[in-house]
């Protein structure tokens, strides 16, 4: 189980604990990861996805997951996100 965002692609971060005394030993920085149904408008569907708390906050500012997945670049984007956004630009282009 990956623990990556499908919509933003934050993964795992590493860093350093540092004590008192400026010891520093290595921990890992994990995302916060929800998993969540999105309603796609366009499809009139849902979509299962595990998208950090930020991401989920992010869809809301663009106004739903249509909204989100035409703004996205498709380099963090997920192969289930992309497929959604193929979808998506193909129902709402014009014919």
């Amino acid at each position: 189980m990956s623990r990556l965002c499908e919509l933003s692609g934050v993964g795992v971060l590493s860093g350093n604990n540092v004590s008192h005394s400026q010891r520093k030993t290595k921990r890992k920085f994990l995302p916060n990861l929800c998993k969540v149904s999105l309603t796609s408008e366009a499809l009139a569907t849902s979509h299962k996805f595990k998208v950090t708390a930020r991401a989920l906050r992010s869809v809301e500012v663009y106004g739903g997951l249509d909204g989100y997945l035409l703004n996205a670049n498709d380099n963090v984007l997920s192969k289930d996100a992309l497929d959604v956004k193929k979808r998506v630009k193909k129902t709402l282009s014009p014919k």
